[in-house]
C-alpha cells in the first residue's frame, strides 16, 4: 500500500509539473504589456495597414523567422508570430501556415497554435471580438465571424477565401490529454478602412 501511495504522489508530481511548464511556455510568450497598451491608447478602428491592395511584403519570410504579433484585446495579451508550423516553431509562439498568404492580404491567412500555451484563453473569444496581426507591413484589425470545431483530418480550413481572412487553429477539446480528435477554427475578416 505505501508503494503504491508513492508511485501515486510521483504521478501527481509529474502531472502538475507538465501542467506548469505548458501554462509557463504560454505565459511567457505572450506579452501582457504589448497588448495592455496596444488595447488602451488606440482606437481600434482607426487601425490600417500601410498599403492597401497592393503587394504588402517585399519578401517571403525564412522558416521560424518572426513575422509580427498577433494581440487579443479581449484576453489582454499578445503572442509572437513566426513563418511555419513545426514542433520547434509551434513551442515559441504562433506559427503562419507558409502556404498561405501573409496577414493583411486578400485570401486566407492561417495562423496555428498549442492549445496548453499560446491559445489556452481562445475558448473565451465570441463572434465580433477582435484581433490584431503587426507585421512590417502594418497593423490589421480582423473582426470574429464565426468559430467552428472540426475533425483533425478536416482540410476546410485551408480553403482559398475571396476577401483577407485570418483563420486561426488550435487543437480541441481544450483540456484534452494527449493527441486531441478535434480542430478549434476561429474565422475572421479583415476589416477595411
Amino acid at each position: 500500500m505505501k508503494k503504491l501511495s508513492i508511485i501515486l504522489i510521483g504521478c501527481g508530481i509529474v502531472f502538475f509539473s507538465w501542467n506548469f511548464y505548458s501554462f509557463w511556455i504560454g505565459y511567457t510568450a505572450s506579452s501582457w504589456e504589448d497588448a495592455r497598451s496596444l488595447t488602451s491608447t488606440k482606437d481600434l478602428s482607426k487601425i490600417t495597414p500601410k498599403k492597401m491592395n497592393t503587394e504588402l511584403y517585399s519578401d517571403i519570410p525564412e522558416m521560424g523567422e518572426k513575422i509580427g504579433t498577433l494581440t487579443i484585446p479581449r484576453l489582454k495579451q499578445s503572442f509572437p508570430i513566426y513563418q511555419g508550423t513545426s514542433k520547434g516553431i509551434l513551442k515559441k509562439g504562433i506559427g503562419h501556415y507558409a502556404k498561405s498568404v501573409l496577414p493583411g492580404e486578400e485570401n486566407n491567412s492561417i495562423l496555428s497554435g498549442h492549445r496548453d500555451t499560446v491559445f489556452r484563453g481562445l475558448k473565451d473569444l465570441k463572434q465580433r471580438d477582435q484581433l490584431i496581426v503587426t507585421t512590417d507591413a502594418g497593423e490589421f484589425l480582423y473582426k470574429i465571424k464565426k468559430i467552428r470545431i472540426v475533425e483533425a483530418d478536416d482540410k476546410t480550413v485551408l480553403t482559398p477565401k475571396p476577401r483577407g481572412t485570418l483563420t486561426v487553429t488550435t487543437c480541441y477539446p481544450f483540456y484534452f490529454l494527449g493527441d486531441a480528435p478535434q480542430r478549434y477554427i476561429i474565422v475572421a475578416d479583415l476589416i477595411n478602412p
